[in-house]
């Protein structure tokens, strides 16, 4: 994982090769080594073929694959759509809609739909690194224009007013 893409052109040129991101989900899933979502164990052997594991322990569902356990699972959309996906979600400054998704992927607006579902839900409970540490804000949007809100519920003063604290 030393040549984590660093650019959009970079992830698309990177992940569109289904090796690199298979390999990458593999080191990121599994840095100390790929054990059985069932058990546990690290007795496993790679079914090269089929692209597959095998746990050596006796219990149902022996196999497995790189997505059971994940947000990719029961998707056939393929990891070289998945992770540029991903990197458009996580750095559109004002978000992504489906229809935009399905036309720089090249997907169905329904597939594309069904990407934003996930990747924001495992965004949501945190299973990607969202905001950890310390964070900075170039622009942000509190609040509605003043006009535009009723009479009687405006606020007296600019209480909505977003000021950036500057570090020297």
């Amino acid at each position: 994982m030393t040549n984590i893409p660093k650019t959009f052109l970079e992830a698309v040129q990177y992940f569109s090769d289904a090796k690199n991101c298979f390999n990458f989900l593999v080191a990121l899933r599994w840095p100390h080594g790929v054990k059985c979502p069932q058990c546990g164990g690290k007795e496993v052997t790679f079914l090269q073929n089929a692209k597959l594991w095998k746990c050596r322990n006796a219990h149902p569902k022996q196999k497995f694959s790189i997505k059971v356990g994940t947000i990719f699972e029961n998707s056939p959309i393929g990891l070289e759509k998945w992770f540029p996906a991903m990197w458009l979600t996580a750095n559109c400054k004002n978000g992504i809609s489906s229809y935009e998704l399905s036309r720089t992927l090249g997907v169905t607006q329904k597939t594309a739909w069904f990407m934003l579902q996930r990747i924001r839900l495992a965004m949501q409970s945190g299973s990607f690194d969202k905001m950890k540490g310390r964070v900075e804000a170039d622009e942000t949007f509190i609040g509605a224009k003043a006009r535009n809100i009723h009479r009687g519920k405006r606020p007296r003063h600019n209480c909505s007013m977003f000021r950036p604290m500057v570090e020297k």
